[in-house]
């Protein structure tokens, strides 16, 4: 049974937290070297998850936009891969080729990256600013599991587009929704 999780409302101008991790492309990615003029989309997904699933098609569209708008983007994985082998990095290596990955998808092996941000769930979004100070910690849209209808607001897209124009991102944010990280024991 997998438990539904809802993200903490965004502590704004919270500092991004570095990172090194091994990304599926065989190389080390840092905060610094993910970071884009206009920004970054940290997002905290995993393979196996319904709700990554349901929205991976969108979100990967969604994500191409906003690098072509300057807004950097990066993926992480911290699912204990024992108990979720689908989540394990070969898996990780086989998303990305099935799905062309646009951004780096980075394994957090030791799960350390997810517990210094704070991440609860897959997905789970982070938006900073060109300062990495935190301004959205939201959904991608209203859809969840379910196919999104046309007039879906992107709620993600738009908020990083205000934060990429002014710095900072829309006072109200709903949470995103989805599979709690599967910490290790």
């Amino acid at each position: 049974m997998m438990a539904r999780v809802e993200t903490p409302i965004c502590k704004f101008d919270e500092p991004a937290k570095p990172f090194y991790l091994l990304g599926i492309d065989g190389k080390y990615h840092s905060l610094e070297s993910c970071k884009a003029e206009a920004g970054l989309l940290v997002m905290f997904i995993c393979n196996h998850c319904p709700y990554v699933q349901a929205i991976l098609p969108r979100l990967l569209v969604q994500v191409k936009e906003l690098q072509q708008e300057g807004i950097g983007v990066v993926a992480i994985c911290s699912n204990d891969a024992n108990t979720y082998p689908e989540d394990s990095f070969e898996n990780m290596q086989l998303l990305g080729e099935k799905w062309q990955l646009s951004f780096p998808y980075l394994w957090d092996e030791t799960q350390a990256v997810a517990k210094e941000y704070g991440a609860v769930c897959t997905p789970d979004f982070f938006g900073y600013n060109n300062n990495l100070l935190l301004q959205y910690r939201g959904r991608l849209d209203a859809s969840g599991r379910e196919p999104a209808s046309l007039d879906a607001k992107p709620e993600l897209v738009l908020a990083m587009r205000q934060i990429a124009m002014s710095g900072k991102g829309p006072f109200e944010q709903i949470p995103s929704m989805g599979c709690s990280i599967k910490w290790k024991s």
